[in-house]
C-alpha cells in the first residue's frame, strides 16, 4: 500500500479549523482505501509561531517539507503582524523556496449554490485561472530610502523573465489544450505596461504556435474584469501574471458564490518538490474559533491534491462527496447564506465519502 506523506500547516486564523477538517476528510477517504494511506506531519508556522520565535517559520523550515508528497496550508494573516512579514515569511517563502511557479485556481459554480450572476449557469462558469507564481509583481524586488523624511521614496518593481514567462504560457497553453473547449486566454497591460507587459504578449504568441490546436486570444486585464461578469461563457482557461491572476481569482470565488468555496494549488510541474493546496479565503479572523468557516475550499483543495498524487478516482469520489454536501441548502454554512458549521460541513463530506450515507439509507 503506498503511504503519502503530507504535511499541514495550519497558519492563522480559520487556517486552524479548515486544515484540521482537510486532514479529517483524507483520513475518511483512506479508511475506505486499501491501496493507499496518509502520513501526517503538523507544523504549527504562522502568527502565533512569530510571536514565539520573531519569523513565522524557522530559517531550516523548507528542510522540514522537502521530503513530503504534498503539504496542505491554511492561510497566512494576523491582525497583529504585517500582511507583508506574514506573507513573505510564510507562504510566499515555500512558494518561492520550492519553485511553485505554475498557481493554479479552478471555479466553476457548485450544486446548490446560488452565484450572483443571475443569467449565468454552472456551464458558462467553468474556468481554471494560471497564475505565474514566482516573479511578476510580487518577485519581491524594490525598497525603500529617506524613510521618515519628505524626499521618503519607495519602489516594487515587477520582474519577468523570458524563462519565467514561458514556463508559465506553455503550462497554461498545455493546461488548456486538456480541457474539452481548447481555449485559452492571455490577460495582459500591454498598453500601459509598454517593457515586461509587452514581453509576455510576445512570449505568449511564440509559445501558441507550439499548440495549434488552442484557440485563444489576448485581453486588458481591466477589460477582463467586466467580460467575466458580462460574458462568462466566451471564457475558459485563463494566464495571468502574478498581480493581475491573484486579483481576477477573487472576483471569480465571489461570482461562483463565495471565496469559501475556492481551491487553489501552488505546482511545481517538474516535481522536484512538494506542491502546496490551500483555500484561497485567507485568515478571516472576525470569524476565527465561532464554527463559521466553509470549509469546502480546503476539500476541493484536497481534491486538487489528491489529482496532484495521481489519485484520480479517489479525486473523483472527493468531488462528488462536495458537490452532494452543497447540493443541499441545510449544509450551507453563512457566507453561502446558511446557518451551517464548519463541523457540520466537514461530518457531511466524510460521511459521503466513507459510504456512511448509503449506509444510513440502507
Amino acid at each position: 500500500m503506498k503511504t503519502y506523506k503530507i504535511a499541514t500547516i495550519p497558519g492563522d486564523g480559520i487556517g486552524k479549523e479548515v486544515v484540521p477538517a482537510g486532514r479529517q476528510l483524507l483520513e475518511a477517504l483512506a479508511s475506505t482505501s486499501n491501496s493507499f494511506g496518509f502520513e501526517f506531519e503538523d507544523f504549527g508556522w504562522g502568527g502565533d509561531w512569530f510571536r514565539a520565535h520573531g519569523e513565522m517559520m524557522p530559517a531550516n523550515g523548507l528542510d522540514a517539507l522537502r521530503d513530503k508528497d504534498a503539504i496542505l496550508f491554511g492561510s497566512a494573516g494576523d491582525p497583529h503582524i504585517p500582511d507583508h512579514i506574514t506573507l513573505w515569511g510564510l507562504r510566499l517563502k515555500i512558494c518561492q523556496g520550492f519553485d511553485q511557479y505554475a498557481n493554479v485556481r479552478p471555479t466553476r459554480i457548485l450544486p446548490g449554490i446560488d452565484g450572483p450572476l443571475k443569467r449565468c449557469g454552472p456551464k458558462d462558469l467553468d474556468w481554471v485561472i494560471v497564475r505565474e507564481n514566482s516573479e511578476g509583481e510580487y518577485a519581491g524586488v524594490g525598497g525603500r530610502v529617506h524613510q521618515g523624511h519628505p524626499i521618503e521614496a519607495a519602489t516594487d518593481v515587477s520582474m519577468m523573465t523570458r524563462a519565467g514567462v514561458e514556463r508559465i504560457m506553455r503550462f497554461a497553453f498545455k493546461l488548456a489544450q486538456a480541457r474539452p473547449r481548447k481555449l485559452l486566454t492571455v490577460v495582459t497591460k500591454s498598453n500601459a505596461q509598454r517593457h515586461a507587459m509587452v514581453m509576455w504578449d510576445e512570449i505568449a504568441v511564440q509559445i501558441s504556435k507550439e499548440f495549434p490546436d488552442v484557440t485563444w486570444d489576448k485581453e486588458l486585464v481591466d477589460a477582463a474584469t467586466a467580460r467575466m461578469v458580462n460574458r462568462p461563457a466566451t471564457l475558459d482557461t485563463i494566464v495571468a501574471t502574478n498581480l493581475h491572476a491573484d486579483i481576477l481569482s477573487d472576483l471569480a470565488a465571489a461570482l461562483a458564490g463565495s471565496l469559501g468555496i475556492a481551491p487553489t494549488g501552488n505546482i511545481d510541474p517538474e516535481r522536484r518538490y512538494p506542491s502546496m493546496f490551500e483555500p484561497i479565503h485567507g485568515s478571516a479572523f472576525d470569524i476565527m474559533g465561532q464554527g463559521l468557516a466553509n470549509p469546502v475550499g480546503t476539500f476541493w483543495s484536497v481534491v486538487m491534491l489528491l489529482e496532484h498524487l495521481g489519485e484520480a478516482e479517489a479525486a473523483r469520489r472527493v468531488m462528488r462527496a462536495i458537490e452532494a454536501v452543497t447540493a443541499d441548502p441545510s449544509l450551507h454554512t453563512r457566507d453561502l447564506g446558511g446557518t451551517a458549521t464548519t463541523a457540520q460541513v466537514t461530518q457531511a463530506v466524510c460521511d459521503q465519502v466513507s459510504g456512511a450515507v448509503q449506509r444510513k439509507a440502507a
